[in-house]
């Protein structure tokens, strides 16, 4: 009767870890908060399931056009929600703005505007993940151990899709609901550096739709701080290319709170423009899972998943 209760057990053992090799080929859940901010750009990767996400700043911005002798300054606010739900893959969120602006328009005299300039829904989907090997595990080759995985080049893949509600300030508002939509790419090089690339369409149905692209290099300098620089270029309906460059910091003050700050500019010499941000991500982790990834003995009875995900990569706690 002994042998046949370490037996089953050994079987229930050899279930969960082969249950856990496979959910993880689905699961987003990350055990560190996973933030959109600071940067612009998006991971395809979602929050996880029954997790509500807080992503809130101030931002700064100032504008310049000395071809018109015109220019705004802008204060405000924005809030971005996430939650997952039904599935691992899918993540729904919604933006939310309010910003009051400055405008000079020589020889008008100045006036200001506020209200609501920005509300988006969207929801994105992680289509394709990556997966890459373990190379921990490598003892018999140094080179094998040490050569670069070139699946690496290959990125996970994600879409996105939103609306923008005309739902705003007057001086904001639209001749009426517009859409955007988004390719969202990331390959994981290192577990310190990763590459994000969006390739986004927006205010596809209005007169004032763009396109554009952003790219985002992100590196982990240690379990709490990482820093990031990013290249925007937007492209209007004439055409003309609109340039930005950015660059912020991100500190983990726990696992479900990210203090960051950032900012931005462009290096044209007839139009100036100036964006700086300071803010926090906050989540209420409800998810639950019954299975891990990791085979460690310890962490077998788990209910959380360790997998990672784009900021648990740049702010990953070390274990050693």
């Amino acid at each position: 009767m002994a042998h046949q209760s370490i037996q089953t057990m050994k079987n229930a053992l050899f279930l969960v870890v082969f249950l856990a090799g496979f959910q993880q080929i689905t699961a987003q859940y990350t055990e560190i908060i996973n933030s959109k901010r600071p940067g612009f750009s998006e991971s395809p990767y979602g929050v996880g399931t029954n997790v509500y996400q807080f992503e809130a700043g101030m931002f700064y911005n100032s504008n310049n056009d000395k071809t018109l002798g015109a220019f705004a300054k802008t204060l405000g606010g924005e809030l971005f929600f996430r939650v997952g739900k039904f599935k691992e893959r899918l993540e729904i969120n919604a933006n939310v703005a309010y910003q009051r602006d400055e405008v000079n328009n020589y020889p008008n005299p100045n006036y200001h505007i506020n209200g609501i300039s920005d509300l988006t829904v969207g929801a994105k989907y992680l289509v394709y993940q990556q997966e890459y090997k373990d190379k921990s595990k490598e003892i018999r080759s140094w080179k094998r151990k040490m050569a670069f995985d070139k699946k690496r080049l290959i990125p996970s893949v994600g879409v996105y899709g939103g609306v923008h509600l005309n739902v705003l300030g007057k001086d904001y508002k639209d001749d009426g609901m517009s859409y955007k939509g988004a390719l969202l790419l990331q390959n994981d090089f290192t577990d310190r550096l990763i590459l994000l690339t969006n390739l986004i369409a927006d205010k596809i149905s209005s007169e004032d739709k763009y396109y554009s692209y952003i790219v985002t290099m992100t590196y982990t300098i240690n379990q709490n701080w990482s820093y990031f620089i990013e290249n925007q270029g937007k492209f209007y309906n004439d055409f003309s290319p609109n340039y930005q460059f950015g660059t912020g910091v991100a500190y983990l003050v726990t696992e479900n709170l990210q203090l960051d700050a950032s900012a931005r500019t462009n290096f044209l010499d007839d139009y100036s423009y100036l964006y700086a941000t300071a803010g926090f991500s906050w989540r209420l982790d409800r998810h639950k899972d019954s299975f891990v990834y990791k085979n460690a003995p310890k962490e077998m009875m788990s209910k959380k998943p360790n997998k990672k995900g784009f900021f648990s990569r740049l702010f990953k706690k070390n274990r050693n």
